[in-house]
């Protein structure tokens, strides 16, 4: 099921082979990234040697307005706000808060991104590392993206909380089994939600 979508490590997606969020733990160098989309600065969601090895010269990227001197690529790039819609050739997004309610490493000042990506139709809701946050009540998509490592997001409990007031036809757990969070939450989370959760982790 969604052959189009792939996780390699923590919130590292790729849909249709070419867009790209927070590529990081990629294996081979492709050189096929269409855009890449960021949400903030941290090590594992904006990794140079990462995004060394699938961009090219036609790459559009798609950063934070707050990491603006932290980008240093010459490809085209919109800088975004948070609470923003935008238009990108032949799909369209718009971005969301991102941050931690009771922990340090996500302040909300930082203007941070999670990202809804309209895609031939289909809304792919990227949170991004958060806690649950009320922003996210009564959010709408096809494809919901959500951390459940806990430490630097929230975590599995958290998690199924927040997707109770989100308005989804799928759930993708993500940012757990590499840096934090064991394996086997993802399994767990199926085990409750049943058909509706998909496994995308490698």
């Amino acid at each position: 099921m969604l052959d189009n979508i792939s996780i390699s490590k923590q919130s590292s997606v790729r849909i249709n082979n070419n867009i790209y969020i927070d590529p990081y733990g990629i294996e081979e160098e492709s050189k096929d990234a269409k855009y890449i989309f960021i949400t903030h600065d941290h090590y594992d969601h904006y990794s140079k040697e990462d995004i060394d090895k699938i961009v090219n010269d036609e790459t559009i990227f798609v950063i934070p307005n707050s990491m603006k001197d932290k980008f240093d690529y010459t490809n085209d790039c919109i800088f975004v706000d948070v609470g923003r819609n935008y238009i990108l050739d032949d799909i369209s997004f718009k971005t969301l808060p991102m941050y931690n309610i009771n922990k340090q490493f996500h302040k909300r000042e930082y203007n941070w991104c999670g990202y809804i990506i309209r895609i031939e139709s289909k809304l792919y809701y990227f949170v991004g590392d958060s806690d649950y946050i009320p922003e996210m009540n009564g959010i709408k998509c096809d494809y919901l993206f959500i951390p459940i490592g806990g430490t630097y997001t929230m975590d599995l409990n958290e998690a199924l909380d927040a997707i109770k007031n989100i308005n989804y036809k799928y759930v993708i757990p993500y940012h757990y089994g590499s840096i934090v969070g064991d394996i086997n939450l993802g399994n767990k989370m199926k085990n409750i939600l049943g058909e509706k959760c998909i496994l995308k982790i490698k």
